[in-house]
């Protein structure tokens, strides 16, 4: 009986139940807390489904076999909804396993927030002793991105160094500020500083962040063996693949 109840749920999302199975629905939902929870569940999940699937004639193959599941324990009735039972216990259980699923075909790619640990930065040993300078440093070293960024931006203007402008494009990719990570990024990939390659890293990383899986793995394909972190590299693709 699940699946004709899931076919139930999928035909009242698709709008193909009639006014009046439409209203008997609705009105069973409003009536019953437990039922409206299970159903919430299950536009959930039909949610995730149709971004996973994406293309139409998949989500189409996906209710046939609903459908085929439903035949084989009762014979369809379009035209005629039951009374619901307590079957949305099962409904519900059999939804968080579907749920659960997903969570883990998501998680089965790597993720931003497992590669974004950065090298602390050490402006002011070195003598640059200008206050924004320090108030960076301290803030990015504390991962205070927030307070970081307005220090880099004073800092860019006045004294742009591709050193400086990779802690700025990181601290803008951390405030999710990603179009102007990316140029930031890119400008320093297409120089020939030392920071080349950690530009084109953090570029691979934001498009990580993205979960535009073939871009980032594109540019990790363009970073050398002989990057200093190059064990990072492929490490995350090889979770790509």
């Amino acid at each position: 009986m699940n699946e004709e109840r899931y076919l139930l749920f999928d035909q009242y999302l698709q709008g193909e139940l009639t006014a009046v199975e439409k209203k008997a629905f609705e009105d069973e939902l409003k009536a019953d807390g437990d039922l409206a929870i299970a159903f919430e569940n299950y536009k959930e999940v039909n949610f995730q489904l149709e971004q996973k699937f994406g293309i139409e004639s998949e989500r189409k193959a996906f209710q046939e076999n609903l459908v085929q599941m439903a035949s084989k324990t009762t014979k369809k009735k379009k035209s005629k909804l039951r009374t619901l039972k307590p079957w949305y216990y099962s409904v519900a259980a059999s939804v968080t396993i579907l749920l659960g699923a997903w969570f883990l075909l998501q998680n089965s790619k790597p993720v931003f927030e497992d590669y974004n640990e950065y090298e602390n930065a050490y402006f002011i040993e070195r003598g640059e002793l200008s206050v924004n300078m320090k108030l960076a440093q301290e803030a990015f070293n504390n991962k205070d991105f927030e307070e970081a960024l307005p220090q880099f931006e004073i800092i860019v203007k006045e004294n742009a160094s591709p050193e400086i402008e990779l802690y700025y494009g990181i601290s803008l990719m951390e405030m999710n500020r990603l179009k102007e990570a990316e140029t930031v990024f890119k400008e320093i990939q297409s120089g020939t500083s030392v920071y080349k390659n950690k530009a084109s890293w953090n570029l691979a990383l934001l498009k990580l962040k993205q979960k535009d899986y073939k871009a980032c793995e594109a540019i990790l394909k363009t970073i050398p063996a002989d990057y200093e972190n190059y064990d990072q590299v492929a490490d995350l693709l090889d979770k790509l693949d």
